[in-house]
């Protein structure tokens, strides 16, 4: 497998507070659109993440993604004139800290020896670079940053996630911003790219009332910027998708069958091992709570 998976973000989503909860009597169920999206791509590797909850090796690339995002979360916490790519690159180590102590092993687990680290965190410095050639930082004031939304619909399924960053004009308009550290979809791709920025919109607009008016994507591996303005129909329409989606989900829970979904994606699987069609054989579902 290579090291850079087509959005090294999103491979390092999953984490304690992002796992959705299968249907039982115990728990809410509940979906994110990292995990919506897993269940697209190939329902084995939801089950085997959010099912059978197997730790996954991670990847530079994707640990990479996360410090960017905690360098671009911790820039606004600087008075606008400090904002500048010097500063932010001299946050690089400092992000790198914070992430390992969510982690302690995480350092062992990338690197054979602990002098590739510099190297490493200045591979991030070209990230960086793209975002200030997309925004400039001193001009912006978010309402809200790593901010985490929630929502339940009527029939007690929870919608969740975290959105990178959320701006406000003073007339109360929404703007939902994204980044994204690996390089922007191809063309006919772009409405699966937005498919999480539409969950987000949706849940915020279901929480709050008001329907965010801008979703912007910021890939800082190419230097491209998505931008869509959603409508009640559009999330309407998402609404549904993800009923269906959980109605899907669902009837695997019921049935076990978690069949794999092969395609490109599968170059960047740490779970070839657990894959029938590497070979693999999954492991022994876990008994259904009562």
């Amino acid at each position: 497998m290579t090291d850079t998976p087509p959005d090294a973000t999103d491979a390092l989503e999953l984490n304690a507070a992002d796992l959705d909860s299968a249907p039982s009597a115990r728990t809410r169920a509940s979906l994110s659109p990292s995990r919506a999206g897993d269940f697209m791509n190939c329902p084995l590797l939801y089950r085997l993440r959010v099912v059978d909850r197997i730790p996954e090796t991670p990847s530079r690339a994707a640990v990479r993604g996360t410090v960017v995002h905690q360098v671009l979360e911790d820039l606004f916490d600087l008075p606008p004139a400090s904002r500048t790519l010097d500063q932010a690159s001299t946050m690089l180590p400092g992000a790198w800290q914070k992430v390992q102590a969510d982690d302690p092993d995480l350092a062992d687990a990338l690197f054979d020896d602990l002098s590739e680290v510099k190297e490493w965190l200045d591979s991030a410095v070209p990230l960086l670079t793209t975002y200030f050639t997309l925004e400039d930082p001193s001009r912006l004031e978010p309402a809200e940053r790593e901010l985490h939304v929630e929502v339940t619909l009527d029939d007690g399924l929870v919608l969740r996630g975290f959105v990178d960053r959320l701006d406000k004009t003073p007339a109360g308009d929404m703007r939902i911003v994204d980044y994204k550290t690996g390089k922007a979809p191809g063309a006919g791709y772009e409405q699966k790219a937005l498919f999480q920025m539409r969950f987000y919109a949706l849940v915020i607009w279901k929480s709050t009332g008001v329907m965010p008016r801008l979703l912007q994507l910021l890939y800082l591996g190419s230097g491209h910027v998505i931008r869509y303005e959603p409508d009640q129909v559009d999330l309407e329409s998402t609404e549904r998708k993800i009923r269906a989606l959980w109605s899907a989900i669902d009837a695997a829970h019921e049935s076990g069958d978690w069949r794999p979904n092969p395609s490109k994606l599968c170059d960047w699987c740490d779970f070839q091992r657990f894959c029938p069609e590497f070979g693999g054989t999954p492991p022994p579902l876990p008994a259904k709570e009562l």
